[in-house]
């Protein structure tokens, strides 16, 4: 059932969603058949925006899904190339006055703005995927335990080399990248210590480009690529379709993440060298914090998808991957190492 909170503020808004959001942001919107005039989940996608084959288009999956379950009106809202603060708070702000609910910034760079945000409307229940610093009764800090799945890449790629190299492609060198690290170095290292892990980072800050740019994610791929790596694995948002072009240009494998990339259309000529993705449900987490507005308990206070919970892990698409049983048996030993604890899992 709807809050009445949300349709009070939906009736009090008056101008377009498109007008009130031109200066910070290209958005888009649509309604369910059934929607009456009331307005449900909306999503302001990270750097990449939509169509990265990954973090952001999980945001939208989920966002599809509770639109055809609710039948509600959405939005989803794109970046601006140097935008501040003040611009994503205003991104946030807008979308609160029009009268969404839930309102879910999608990556850590929204923490400042959506905690502004969420003390202006303290009536909305906002999101935050991939930050867990906000304490607030109406914000749910949205995240993962990223480490767990690329501890089984690891695993996956430490079995799958031939040249005892492997590659590690960071987007930006920060903190939540680090996870993806520290989970695959381990992995590799605890399945065959032999294997060595090339790593590196493409930009010190997003705005950089780190998430943003294939042609940085190519370029680095090839590094290694040439350095005898022959499993690469990118966290890399966008930046890593280059990482993907480059390991099917060199016949060698590539690790997708957040999303199962070799489902990807956009990525469907290089699917046969993407061996398996680390995902991580950021669909089925934006899902559930509509779906707990929608029933009147909204989510609050962090919210963390793990190993255990099935919220990370790895994909089996690839038939290559998903028929190979002594590579199947060993991810599943790890995998039950970890939920039960045997195994710690750095996440720096």
């Amino acid at each position: 059932m709807r809050r009445i909170s949300r349709i009070t503020v939906a009736g009090a808004a008056t101008a377009s969603l498109a007008l009130a959001l031109s200066a910070c942001g290209g958005t888009s919107t649509s309604s369910g058949s059934e929607s009456k005039g009331d307005k449900g989940l909306a999503i302001a996608y990270d750097v990449g925006g939509k169509g990265d084959q990954s973090f952001n288009d999980a945001a939208y999956a989920g966002l599809e899904q509770a639109k055809k379950e609710f039948g509600y009106e959405t939005a989803d809202v794109e970046p601006t190339d140097g935008e501040t603060d003040a611009d994503k708070e205003q991104r946030l702000v807008s979308l609160a006055k029009q009268g969404y609910d839930p309102v879910v910034g999608v990556g850590y760079a929204y923490a400042a703005a959506l905690k502004s945000a969420a003390e202006k409307y303290p009536d909305t229940t906002f999101g935050i995927v991939d930050d867990a610093t906000i304490e607030a009764k109406n914000v749910a800090d949205l995240v993962f335990n990223e480490e767990q799945a690329s501890y089984l890449a690891g695993v996956a790629a430490a079995k799958s080399t031939k040249t005892n190299t492997v590659g590690f492609v960071g987007g930006v060198d920060i903190p939540l990248i680090h996870k993806f690290q520290a989970g695959y170095e381990q992995g590799v290292k605890d399945t065959d210590p032999e294997v060595k892990v090339i790593s590196q980072y493409l930009t010190q800050t997003a705005e950089e480009g780190g998430f943003s740019s294939p042609d940085k994610g190519k370029t680095a791929a090839e590094g290694q690529i040439e350095k005898k790596a022959d499993v690469v694995f990118a966290a890399a948002g966008l930046s890593g379709q280059g990482v993907i072009e480059a390991a099917a240009a060199n016949k060698v494998w590539a690790i997708g993440v957040d999303s199962d990339q070799y489902k990807q259309d956009a990525l469907a000529k290089y699917k046969d060298h993407i061996l398996t993705s680390a995902t991580k449900d950021v669909a089925k987490a934006v899902y559930n914090l509509a779906k707990s507005v929608e029933e009147g308990k909204p989510e609050a206070g962090i919210v963390r998808g793990d190993l255990k919970s099935g919220e990370v892990g790895l994909s089996n698409s690839n038939p290559k991957f998903a028929d190979d049983a002594e590579l199947q048996a060993a991810i599943k030993a790890a995998e039950e190492k970890i939920v039960s604890g045997e195994i710690k899992v750095k996440s720096s």
